[in-house]
């Protein structure tokens, strides 16, 4: 973008020469600083004890999940689903001991029974399974 200016203001005869002018530049932001985000919902709930807690996803997302927990150094992952989930939780299990970390040893197996409060109300009584998983 060039501007035109005349060498003289008080001569009309003056010649006028362009200069150049800058465009106002765009406002920088810093790459060491990541942007704020709103938060994204994770594709397996994680506990702060490298729990995954399996529900109504997709198998793979909790074994993406469980992998994850390992490669990031955990010793040791527990699996935990109740109700209909159990036998998702148990194929989670048995994909990730022998399709992605070979080395994983299935640890504890655990069953309970939780009460649930359901929304009318009414109290539920729902099976629960935990898997430890161990490298």
């Amino acid at each position: 973008m060039t501007e035109k200016t005349k060498t003289n203001e008080n001569d009309p005869k003056a010649e006028a020469k362009e200069t150049p002018v800058e465009k106002p530049e765009a406002k920088k932001t810093d790459a060491s600083k990541p942007e704020a985000k709103p938060a994204l919902k994770q594709k397996a709930q994680l506990g702060a004890d490298n729990t995954v807690f399996v529900g109504k996803k997709g198998t793979m997302a909790y074994v993406l999940a469980v992998v994850t927990q390992f490669n990031g150094g955990a010793k040791e992952v527990t699996v935990k689903a109740r109700g209909r989930a159990i036998s998702r939780a148990v194929d989670v299990a048995e994909i990730v001991k022998h399709r992605f970390v070979s080395e994983v040893k299935i640890g504890d197996i655990s069953t309970t029974t939780e009460e649930v409060t359901s929304s009318d109300g009414k109290t539920l009584k729902v099976s629960a399974i935990e898997i430890k998983l161990n490298k």
